[in-house]
């Protein structure tokens, strides 16, 4: 079906569903590439972009260079990223923050890191079977999409990816980053033998979404 002004109406929160889908798993992009994702008219979309736009949802920005007039590309805000599941964002961080009153820093990190050795016990449960470094990391990236990680496989030459366009305890790391490390640790922990593992992309590092490479131990 293609998008006029007179049926926008029509399936509309489906359209706004797959655009935010667009904008956090791509990251900024321009009207008529939103409009072709869509199957809809360029006048369509621009009215989707504006109602968002005076929600708080989505922010333009122009990027000029090049021929012709400056290239409007539109990325979604803080409101935007928060319309993706967060894992019950608030008591999470209050609990946090009990934790840290009660039993202090240390009393914290041992949490989360008993949370982190639990998790990765799991992990290798579910990777027992798994036999090349590719079945293994397919497996990974389905347990994380199951955990609302939005999770994916890419290839980058020899290397693997595992990308995450969403992060659904971000409330919790923000306040504790112990979370973000213990991550790491256990990729590291779990591809031992298996891969090099190190972050190429980290949300609190000004990144949109976090990346981790997966370099082959050669045998």
């Amino acid at each position: 079906m293609t998008y006029t002004s007179e049926n926008l109406g029509n399936d509309s929160s489906r359209a706004v569903d797959l655009l935010l889908m667009h904008l956090k798993i791509h990251g900024a992009s321009a009207t008529r590439t939103l409009a072709q994702v869509l199957g809809v008219t360029f006048e369509a979309v621009r009215l989707h972009l504006n109602r968002l736009l005076e929600q708080g949802v989505v922010q333009g920005e122009r990027l000029s260079g090049g021929v012709g007039r400056p290239k409007q590309l539109w990325k979604l805000t803080m409101v935007g990223h928060a319309r993706f599941p967060n894992r019950h964002a608030q008591l999470t961080v209050q609990m946090i923050r009990t934790i840290d009153q009660l039993f202090g820093q240390e009393g914290l990190k041992r949490i989360v890191e008993h949370r982190g050795e639990q998790q990765l016990a799991e992990y290798r449960i579910q990777l027992k079977s798994c036999r090349v470094l590719a079945e293994r990391l397919t497996q990974l990236a389905k347990l994380r999409n199951e955990e609302g990680y939005m999770a994916r496989i890419e290839r980058a030459g020899a290397d693997f990816l595992l990308i995450e366009d969403h992060c659904p305890i971000c409330a919790a790391a923000t306040v504790c980053q112990r979370f973000c490390t213990v991550e790491l640790a256990q990729f590291q922990a779990l591809m031992q033998g298996w891969a090099q593992v190190t972050r190429e992309e980290h949300l609190f590092h000004n990144a949109r979404r976090c990346v981790y490479r997966f370099k082959e131990v050669r045998s």
